[in-house]
């Protein structure tokens, strides 16, 4: 496993476009992670009017981008680690297993039961702390992720407005009752940068 890491501060569109330069070389699976200011990513197939309350990120200084994989809006700050996987392999469904098992472990091996879900989030006690989504190249597969650590939740229920059939499908009548902050499951991180420096070096040597 490489590890790559690329200048700080960088707009998330900056990071994304990092992705597409590596997987067009890359020899061996990569990682990289990340921390944005507040922006919302939405999926290639989703619409920002649907998905977005564009007024609110307007009014906030939220960034609004849309992403080339598929999979959900989501909404990322300071307090969101991003996890970048780049393999050379195009069997993306394989890629993708090997990227939530992986992160999935990470968290297992500080005492958080994470389990893997069908529709590629992370759960810990049956709350998401990971959403994950995944774009095929010619070249190979990246898979993004995120991982909530300390995300300011207000601001994540105002920017983001899923439809009520979202909700049900998960079980759940509100974004807020579905995810969780890590900072509100375990100590085991004094702050994102410890659980940064912790993911990428567990993932980094397995």
């Amino acid at each position: 496993m490489t590890i790559v890491h690329f200048p700080e501060g960088l707009a998330l569109i900056d990071y994304l476009d990092k992705e597409q330069e590596l997987v067009k070389s890359v020899q061996e699976p990569t990682l990289f992670t990340w921390i944005v200011s507040p922006t919302v990513i939405y999926g290639r197939h989703q619409s920002a009017e649907v998905e977005v309350n564009e007024a609110y990120c307007r009014e906030h200084d939220i960034a609004v981008v849309q992403r080339k994989s598929g999979g959900g809006c989501v909404y990322a700050d300071e307090g969101n680690l991003m996890i970048s996987f780049i393999s050379p392999s195009t069997h993306s469904e394989q890629v993708f297993a090997q990227f939530l098992a992986m992160v999935a472990q990470a968290l297992q091996a500080k005492g958080l039961p994470a389990v893997t879900t069908a529709h590629n989030d992370i759960l810990v006690d049956g709350r998401k702390v990971s959403g994950c989504a995944c774009f095929t190249a010619p070249t190979g597969t990246i898979v993004h992720g995120t991982l909530l650590y300390d995300v300011n939740l207000e601001a994540m229920l105002a920017a983001i407005t899923p439809t009520t059939d979202k909700l049900a499908k998960h079980g759940v009548a509100s974004v807020r009752q579905r995810v969780a902050n890590l900072r509100e499951l375990t100590t085991a991180f004094d702050d994102i940068h410890a659980l940064r420096a912790y993911i990428e070096g567990y993932i980094g040597n397995l």
